[in-house]
């Protein structure tokens, strides 16, 4: 995308930002964050008329909120087409679908392999266990570090999952998204 538009980079950053919130919103209730964390309260207060509106139409599966992950991919496809439009394209319909796909995808890893490393960084100075952002941090984290901390034992007082979970949502990411590139 051109950036050198000051108003294609807005709106993209904007978007960009409201997807994050959806896509944590998700992932945050996958998990099962504590909804009274104050951060949780604001990304969901944030994103709950858009989800409310999805959620009458997208039913929920197992308990899982199908809706707020359906308007995640739908956010990304309405800010790839406005882009495009703006910057003189004329997108189709399956490649918008492709992309947006693709960058859901990306997305997702991203949240986690940026999640991880904050925490990483934080463990250097030992955080405040109650802090809301290290709560939600451990809350999102968890489900990854844990099965790799039960096979990685800590080595001289240091924890090196964090490093291996890096490596590995990394690699998976790369992974999945040369197989989709491939694919399409």
């Amino acid at each position: 995308m051109n950036y050198d538009n000051p108003f294609i980079f807005l709106i993209d950053t904007l978007f960009d930002i409201y997807i994050a919130m959806v896509l944590l919103r998700f992932l945050l209730q996958l998990v099962g964050a504590d909804f009274f964390n104050p951060i949780s309260q604001f990304i969901v207060k944030a994103t709950q008329k858009p989800v409310i509106f999805a959620r009458r139409i997208i039913p929920g599966y197992r308990g899982i909120d199908l809706a707020t992950l359906v308007l995640a991919v739908m956010l990304i496809f309405f800010k790839l087409s406005v882009l495009l439009m703006l910057a003189g394209f004329q997108p189709s319909l399956s490649g918008l679908l492709i992309k947006s796909l693709f960058e859901f995808i990306s997305l997702t890893f991203d949240i986690f392999i940026i999640a991880i490393f904050i925490q990483a960084i934080l463990s250097w100075v030992s955080p405040d266990p109650y802090n809301p952002v290290v709560a939600i941090l451990g809350s999102l984290t968890r489900p990854v570090l844990r099965p790799i901390r039960k096979h990685l034992p800590i080595m001289g007082g240091l924890d090196l999952s964090p490093v291996a979970a890096l490596i590995g949502l990394m690699f998976i990411k790369r992974l999945i998204l040369y197989i989709f590139q491939s694919l399409f």
